[in-house]
């Protein structure tokens, strides 16, 4: 793509905003060298890959890379067996702590982002050399000490020589017999050897060297003998010190040489995705969208707006070419926007095709094209002798000679610089060699003889931008299929040109420039007024849809309160049929004592216990949901009906007629209620329950039927214990001798709590664990006394 190009349409810029998104020296350097591209099928992929890029920043709500710098330099010269230093082995490591991250979180099992997934699944985070670097150097000034084990001995040593160098001079610092001589009872450092502050004075009574001395020359700095040998201990294990730190970096930068491969790829795919990201964040950025491309010249702009123009200001543009016509004529008044819109053409055209998106609406298509040329603004040279018109001829002879059918030509004010006739028809010349090899073409003009052969030629279409001449002020929307007016006499109108002037100026024009200029400017009136109208039913259908939506809105609501009221009843339901079921156990509870001690007899205890049963299981029954049909509620109802109680969503029976407010009693279960008729539904009476698998039992007085097993899977603790005792207390009566609790295998809370259980239990002779084909851990086996 030409410089030029990239340069008048802006796209420098661009680069220069994408840049600014870039986390890296090399990722921001990728942006700033992005140039277009012309193959399809390559323009496509970098679209996906913006587009997969913005998908990613929606799930992770953010960048999910972390910065990171060039090392390049480093690497090349830890290859070569240099030694690198702290700060360049913390950068290396920072590289592949970026390279990790970067790839736990993109390689993910989305199956909406495989090809940065792919690209990422190239890194290769070298997490043992990170960690030894990171481990060995604390920052660009400190190696831990646990960088190696002889680097740990030294320091410790080192600590050692300080601590008995320290003691000896604290003491004769502070001892009787050389705090006199001192300045200060102080141990201070020179030259990296500990000493004392002596009074000059007293040189000769506290032997020693003299490392340093003050600007009075008043005090000197001695390291007394006694410290001496100390001190050159100390500096030979600082000595080995540096030593062990050098082996160490010389170490850690031959890991790095032998990784230069790896190192160096994967900052070449880390720059790689910050630049697809930079991308993706421009995207977000500008509210863009992915335009569709096609390699056939067709274009359609939907809604675009020009990236550098801001936001409250840029009015958006709808644009099409290159399916019923190859060639745009624009006109219209000076600044009305028609070399806005050239740019956004040309400029959109070298976003899309350079992989990024589009500041536009969905339904934007755009086409690859080899080269774009552009012919804008005034670039005449002094120096080199060219007039503004020069200047143009000479970019056009240019393109003239290089032009080909896949390529995109923009002209703006084309042919203008010179005489009106002459430049008009040079530009006609031009346009209809253009037309002839179907090159996409879009100019701007003011001259009326080339809105005349866009009227007349086919292939070739007027667009216009709009004017307020009552505002003075241009509206910078484009017409496509009306030729502009230049509006020169009512602008000079507005502005107090007399009239008599203008009227002249009428008069030297033709009768046929006039009545074409009439034309246009009724052509544009009625434009106008359908636009307006346009506009109106556009904002009756949006009024309508979100009235729609209200409504929809308001019926699903009603709905969820709906939901949430019947959820409410059955819970209330709910918790009424389980005080009932827990009321029901103590009374039997009790009865069974009652009958121990023979204040009860045994079948009046049983005909209870078969009444709050059927109770209980009268009450659990209308908690169901039903899946009958809805049915009107009954004008009135008769003694002994089946009804359905609606918002308890449960059955009674009618106990009376309905009184003076429409309300009768009902029995449900063990409980009496009342209740309005027209919370009521008349049902069939029940049919009788098919006989499930038990064993009948007789004893005595009446004949029972228990169940072989009692299941209390998904119970608590608490309720299931409840429920065993209630059980194990039935079979006792009903004379059976072993019984199957199913309590399920889970965490293991319901086998071990039963099991505690059955342990108190006094009917329980024993109870095992289920076999194979029993239940196995599942089950606990009860044999009964």
């Amino acid at each position: 793509m030409n410089e030029r190009a990239l340069r008048v349409l802006e796209f420098t810029k661009i680069r220069e905003m994408l840049a600014a998104f870039a986390l890296s020296d090399p990722g921001k350097q990728k942006c700033l060298t992005l140039t277009p591209l012309s193959d399809i099928a390559e323009v496509n992929r970098a679209l996906d890959e913006t587009e997969e890029a913005v998908a990613v920043l929606a799930y992770a709500g953010g960048n999910p890379l972390i910065g990171f710098q060039d090392v390049s330099e480093y690497l090349s010269l830890a290859e070569k067996g240099s030694t690198l230093s702290q700060k360049a082995l913390l950068l290396v490591a920072e590289s592949l702590r970026a390279a990790r991250a970067a790839r736990s979180s993109l390689v993910t099992d989305k199956e909406n982002t495989p090809l940065i997934t792919a690209m990422a699944s190239r890194l290769q985070p070298l997490r043992q050399l990170e960690t030894d670097i990171t481990e060995a150097i604390l920052s660009e000034e400190e190696i831990s000490d646990r960088a190696s084990p002889a680097l740990m001995d030294i320091r410790r040593h080192i600590r050692q020589v300080n601590d008995r160098i320290r003691d000896k001079l604290n003491s004769m610092a502070h001892g009787a017999g050389y705090s006199k001589f001192l300045m200060e009872s102080i141990v201070t450092v020179r030259g990296g050897r500990y000493v004392l502050p002596v009074k000059a004075e007293h040189r000769g009574d506290v032997p020693g060297l003299v490392h340093d001395q003050s600007a009075t020359g008043a005090t000197l700095f001695i390291e007394p003998l006694a410290v001496v040998e100390m001190g050159n201990d100390l500096k030979e294990w600082h000595m080995k010190e540096r030593d062990e730190i050098e082996r160490i970096l010389s170490a850690l930068s031959q890991q790095v040489g032998d990784n230069v491969a790896l190192i160096s790829q994967n900052l070449s795919i880390l720059a790689t995705l910050d630049f697809i990201f930079a991308k993706a964040l421009l995207s977000r950025d500008m509210d863009c969208v992915r335009p569709k491309m096609n390699d056939q010249g067709k274009i359609n702009l939907v809604r675009v707006r020009h990236p550098l123009i801001p936001r409250d200001q840029v009015v958006p543009c709808n644009l099409w070419l290159g399916e019923d016509f190859s060639s745009l004529v624009i006109t219209g008044p000076n600044t009305g926007g028609k070399t806005v819109t050239l740019k956004t053409l040309g400029l959109m055209t070298l976003m899309a095709q350079s992989g990024m998106h589009i500041p536009g609406a969905l339904g934007t298509e755009l086409s690859t094209f080899e080269e774009v040329y552009a012919d804008i603004g005034d670039e005449q040279s002094i120096e080199q002798s060219l007039s503004t018109f020069s200047s143009h001829m000479t970019n056009i002879v240019s393109i003239m000679n290089a032009v080909t059918p896949r390529d995109l030509v923009l002209f703006d004010e084309l042919g203008a610089g010179t005489d009106p006739t002459e430049g008009a028809a040079l530009a006609q010349v031009i346009l209809n060699a253009l037309l002839k090899i179907r090159v996409r073409t879009a100019a701007t003009t003011h001259y009326s003889e080339l809105k005349a052969y866009a009227l007349s030629t086919k292939g070739v279409e007027n667009a216009s931008v709009e004017f307020d001449v009552s505002t003075l002020r241009p509206t910078y929307r484009l017409s496509i299929g009306v030729p502009g007016k230049s509006n020169a006499f009512e602008i000079s109108r507005r502005l107090g040109l007399p009239e008599y002037l203008i009227e002249e100026a009428k008069d030297l024009l033709s009768h046929d420039t006039i009545r074409f200029e009439d034309v246009i400017a009724n052509a544009e009136y009625h434009r106008q007024v359908a636009e307006k109208e346009r506009e109106l039913a556009e904002q009756a259908r949006q009024e309508t849809v979100k009235l729609r939506n209200e409504a929809e809105k308001l019926y699903r609501d009603m709905e969820e309160k709906k939901e949430a009221s019947t959820r409410k009843a059955k819970e209330e339901a709910r918790r009424i049929m389980e005080k009932a079921r827990r009321d029901s156990e103590q009374i039997l509870y009790d009865l069974k004592k009652m009958k121990k001690s023979g204040a009860v007899a045994d079948h009046e205890v049983n005909n209870l216990k078969k009444r709050l049963e059927e109770g209980i299981d009268s009450l659990a029954e209308g908690l169901k949901t039903p899946t009958g049909s809805f049915a009107e509620p009954p004008k009135t109802v008769k003694v002994g009906d089946i009804v359905e109680i609606t918002h308890l969503n449960t059955k009674g029976t009618v106990l009376s007629l309905p009184d003076a407010k429409g309300e009768v009693q009902l029995q449900a279960g063990i409980m009496k209620l009342k209740a309005h008729l027209s919370q009521l539904r008349l049902v069939d009476a029940p049919k009788p329950k098919k006989q499930s698998s038990s064993v009948h039992v007789a004893t005595g007085a009446m004949e029972r039927t228990v169940s072989m097993s009692c299941d209390v899977r998904g119970m608590a603790l608490d309720e299931a214990l409840a429920e065993v005792e209630r059980y194990l207390d039935e079979a006792v009566m009903a004379g059976l001798h072993e019984v199957t609790i199913v309590h399920g295998k889970g965490t293991g809370i319901l086998r071990e709590g039963i099991q505690k259980h059955l342990k108190t239990y006094p009917h329980v002779k024993s109870y095992r664990r289920g076999k194979y084909g029993e239940g196995e851990e599942g089950v606990t086996v009860v044999e009964l006394k």
